[in-house]
């Protein structure tokens, strides 16, 4: 099991933020999906020019990461081949890289090591896989020899099933030894621990009570050690909390939970919406940076 804490500095990383530890607020990751069938947006960037244009939006909106994914998914969806895969994503990740400078992170969200391979040689430099690596055992030795940052996310089942009947005894303990087995086994494959960000896999084989579990106890995966990401962006849950049908309707909720994850020491916000989300971040770790120096300064 780990046995460091957020603040002994294994797994310091720009990215790294706990409000009473970093001085720099958690970040922005823009979701910019390339496939004709994402929950939200699929089918809208199919071009790469268009997939372009809106990666370039969503930076000058204040995302600092860009997400880019070429297979969607989403409850019930098919694996994408890798071939098609790479024809989705590359060029908008080459156009991408030719236009922002190259300290600006581009992420290739894909379970494919040969999809993730083929992205890092076109510009990219994260790897966010939603499996943790799992379902390509070429993913961990990959990040480690090209020494990059990945993303492991939690997911009970595929993208096909995990929501038919997902149960847990203890959704925020097995979602935590989870992740912490997959950053040992990230650790023993070579990757350094400041590649290393971990993602409890909001609405990947979880009903609505164990999403809201998750999200009241953030906090104790931030002390596993890694930046801890998190996409909760216009999910199914959270309309069936409001009570919004449509994806798009569900801004305001998901900046709800942006600003919650703040206050637990989140580090990255996968979001759709920068614009949005960014209010939500600033107001939050405003307060929180608050809070923080009246218990530093607090007389016993």
């Amino acid at each position: 099991m780990i046995s460091s804490t957020p603040g002994d500095g294994r797994f310091a990383d720009p990215c790294q933020t706990s409000t009473a530890l970093a001085p720099q607020p958690p970040r922005l990751m823009g979701i910019v999906n390339v496939t004709p069938d994402s929950f939200s947006d699929g089918g809208r960037y199919l071009d790469p020019a268009s997939a372009i244009a809106h990666g370039l939006r969503l930076l000058e909106e204040g995302a600092a990461i860009l997400d880019i994914g070429g297979e969607s998914t989403r409850p019930g969806s098919l694996p994408v081949p890798p071939d098609e895969q790479k024809r989705r994503v590359l060029g908008v990740i080459r156009g991408l890289r030719e236009r922002i400078p190259p300290e600006v992170p581009i992420s290739i969200d894909t379970t494919s090591a040969e999809v993730a391979q083929a992205a890092l040689d076109a510009g990219a430099n994260w790897i966010n896989d939603t499996s943790a690596a799992i379902d390509d055992p070429g993913m961990l030795p990959l990040a480690a020899e090209r020494r990059v940052q990945i993303v492991l996310m939690h997911r009970q089942g595929t993208p096909r099933t995990m929501q038919i009947a997902p149960r847990y005894a203890d959704v925020v303990e097995e979602v935590r030894a989870h992740l912490a087995q997959r950053i040992e086994a990230a650790l023993a494959a070579g990757v350094e621990p400041h590649q290393i960000l971990i993602d409890p896999g909001i609405g990947f084989g979880k009903t609505l009570a164990h999403n809201l579990a998750l999200l009241a106890n953030l906090d104790r995966l931030v002390a596993l050690g890694p930046p801890v990401v998190l996409g909760t962006s216009r999910k199914r849950f959270l309309g069936e909390l409001g009570q919004q049908a449509q994806p798009d309707e569900r801004i305001i909720g998901t900046c709800a939970t942006t600003a919650l994850a703040v206050m637990q020491g989140v580090a990255i916000l996968r979001v759709h919406d920068v614009a949005a989300n960014r209010q939500a971040l600033t107001v939050a770790w405003a307060i929180a940076q608050a809070r923080d120096l009246r218990a530093a300064t607090a007389h016993p």
